[in-house]
C-alpha cells in the first residue's frame, strides 16, 4: 500500500460531519507524530487509526449508533507516544505493546483531548484490544471499533514473514535467524 494514496483516498471520502467531529484531532501537532510510527508493515500509525475512525463513523452512522463516540474513539484507540517496532527494550510478556498501549492511549486521549473524552470513547479506547485486555468493550460502538480495527489490521497477512512479531515471538524468531 501506498501511504499517500490511501490518505488522498480518505481525505476524498471524509464528510462535512466526520471532518467536523474529529478536526481538533487530525490539527494536532502531537497526533501528526503518528504520521512517522510505524503501524504494520505498509502504514503509519496516522494512516491507521483514520481508516478504523472513518469506517466505524459510516457503521455506526448507518446503524442509528453514537458515531460521534465511533470516530473519536477509532482515531485515537493507538495514540501512544512511540513507534513500538522500533523500541528494543525487553519487557515481560503481559507488558508488550498489545497488552499495555490501549491504556497509554487513553491516558494519551485525555491529556491531548480531555474535551473529547466521556466514558463511551474511554472505554472504546481501553477495551480496542479485546481479548487482549480481557474486558469486552461495554458498548456497541466499542464492538464496532474492535471489529473494524481488526479488519483494518488484517493487512499483516499480506506479508506473512512478519506475522511472527505480531503474536509476541519476534525474539524467539531472531535467535533462529
Amino acid at each position: 500500500m501506498n501511504e499517500e494514496k490511501d490518505l488522498l483516498k480518505l481525505r476524498e471520502a471524509m464528510d462535512e460531519e466526520y471532518l467536523y467531529l474529529v478536526s481538533s484531532i487530525l490539527e494536532n501537532d502531537e497526533f501528526k507524530k503518528r504520521l512517522d510510527y510505524h503501524h504494520h508493515e505498509n502504514r503509519s500509525v496516522y494512516t491507521h487509526c483514520l481508516m478504523v475512525s472513518m469506517k466505524s463513523y459510516k457503521i455506526a452512522k448507518k446503524l442509528h449508533m453514537d458515531y460521534r463516540s465511533a470516530a473519536i474513539g477509532g482515531l485515537l484507540h493507538d495514540f501512544y507516544y512511540e513507534d513500538w517496532q522500533a523500541n528494543k527494550k525487553k519487557v515481560k510478556f503481559f507488558k508488550m505493546h498489545g497488552f499495555v498501549h490501549a491504556r497509554e492511549a487513553l491516558n494519551n486521549s485525555k491529556e491531548f483531548f480531555p474535551e473529547l473524552i466521556n466514558d463511551k470513547v474511554g472505554d472504546i479506547i481501553v477495551k480496542h484490544m479485546f481479548p487482549l485486555n480481557i474486558l469486552p468493550p461495554k458498548y456497541v460502538e466499542g464492538w464496532i471499533v474492535t471489529f473494524v480495527d481488526k479488519y483494518v489490521s488484517m493487512e499483516i497477512f499480506k506479508t506473512p514473514k512478519q506475522l511472527y512479531k505480531y503474536v509476541g515471538l519476534g525474539l524467539i524468531f531472531k535467535i533462529f535467524k
